[in-house]
C-alpha cells in the first residue's frame, strides 16, 4: 500500500530514497572492484570458482531469509513446477555469465567485460521490443543501432566477433528478463537459483578433490580462503542491488549501472595494464554517445 502519511525525510520528492541509493551504489561499486579478486583466483579454473560462488552463496542468502522471515516463499517456489522450471532456467543463464566473466578477467579480457556490460541496457531494451512486444522511440533505436555498429566495428577492426562482450550482454539480457518473470521476490529468487546449482556445484567440487586437482584444500589455505570469498563478493552485491532497486526510480537504477563498467574499464587498463587499441578507442565512444541517447529518451520518457 501506497504511503500518504508523515513524509519521509529520507526521501526526495522524486521517488527516490537515500537507503536504497546507498544499497544501489555499494552494489555497483562492489560489482566495480570485482575484477580485483577474481584476478586473484584467476590461476583457478573458472568453473572451479563458479562452483564455488554457488556454494558459498548459500549460506548468505539462506541466513538473509531466515532473519527476513521469508523461507516459505522459497518453499512454495521449489514446490510449484512451473516456477521451480523458470528459477533452473534463471540458474542456468547466471552460471553462464559467471563463468564468461571470471574467465574473462583470467585471461585479460577485463575490457571486453566493461564493454557487454555497457551493451547489456541497449540488448535488454531490444529484448523487451522483440519479445514483449514493447515500442522503442527513434531515440532508442538509434542508441541500439549505434551499439551494434560499435560489436560490428570491432568484429571487423579485430578480425573476430567480441563473443566475450556478447556473450555476457545476452546471457545477463535474458537473466534479467528471466528474473522479471519469476513470480517471486529478488532475493527468493537469488536462493532458488543457488539451491538448484548447489548439487552440480558439490558434485563438481567433490570429483575435483577425488582427482587431485582441487584448490580447496588444507595444504593451500590461501586458495582456500579465495574461494570461500566468492560466496561474499557474489551474494552481497546481488542482494545490496535487490534492496536497492526497491528504493529508487528505474531512471535513477539505469544510470548507476554504468558505474560498474566504468570501473572495470578502468581497472583493466589502469591496473592489469590491457592495451585498449584503436578499435576500441572509437567503438567505446560510440557505446558511450548511445547510452547517453538512451539515457535522455527514458528521462524524457519519466517526465511525459
Amino acid at each position: 500500500m501506497k504511503e500518504t502519511a508523515v513524509p519521509d525525510a529520507k526521501r526526495p520528492s522524486s521517488g527516490d530514497t537515500l537507503v536504497g541509493f546507498g544499497f544501489a551504489l555499494g552494489a555497483y561499486v562492489m560489482w566495480g572492484f570485482l575484477p580485483l579478486y577474481m584476478k586473484l583466483v584467476s590461476h583457478v579454473p573458472p568453473a572451479e570458482v563458479v562452483a564455488h560462488r554457488v556454494i558459498w552463496s548459500l549460506p548468505i542468502a539462506g541466513a538473509l531469509l531466515v532473519l527476513l522471515g521469508r523461507t516459505r516463499d522459497v518453499r512454495a517456489a521449489i514446490l510449484s513446477p512451473r516456477t521451480l522450471a523458470m528459477g533452473c532456467v534463471s540458474a542456468a543463464l547466471i552460471t553462464v555469465n559467471w563463468g564468461l566473466y571470471v574467465w574473462a578477467i583470467a585471461t585479460d579480457r577485463a575490457l571486453d567485460a566493461a564493454l557487454g556490460y555497457y551493451i547489456n541496457p541497449l540488448f535488454s531494451v531490444a529484448l523487451g521490443a522483440i519479445l514483449l512486444g514493447e515500442r522503442l522511440t527513434r531515440a532508442q533505436i538509434v542508441a541500439v543501432g549505434l551499439a551494434a555498429a560499435a560489436v560490428s566495428f570491432l568484429a571487423y577492426q579485430n578480425g573476430a566477433v567480441p563473443w566475450v562482450a556478447i556473450g555476457l550482454t545476452v546471457s545477463w539480457g535474458f537473466y534479467a528478463l528471466c528474473k522479471k518473470q519469476l513470480p517471486i521476490g529478488p532475493n527468493q529468487g537469488f536462493l532458488l537459483e543457488v539451491l538448484i546449482l548447489i548439487v552440480p556445484a558439490l558434485g563438481y567440487v567433490m570429483w575435483l578433490a577425488t582427482q587431485g586437482n582441487s584448490h580447496f584444500t588444507f595444504t593451500a589455505m590461501p586458495d582456500t580462503w579465495l574461494l570461500m570469498g566468492c560466496g561474499v563478493v557474489t551474494a552481497v552485491p546481488l542482494l545490496f542491488y535487490a534492496n536497492g532497486a526497491k528504493g529508487l526510480r528505474l531512471t535513477t537504477i539505469a544510470i548507476m549501472q554504468y558505474i560498474a563498467p566504468t570501473m572495470i574499464a578502468l581497472c583493466a587498463v589502469v591496473v592489469f595494464k590491457e592495451d585498449f587499441g584503436t578499435a576500441r578507442m572509437i567503438a567505446f565512444p560510440m557505446i558511450w554517445a548511445a547510452l547517453l541517447i538512451y539515457s535522455v529518451s527514458m528521462f524524457r520518457q519519466m517526465r511525459r
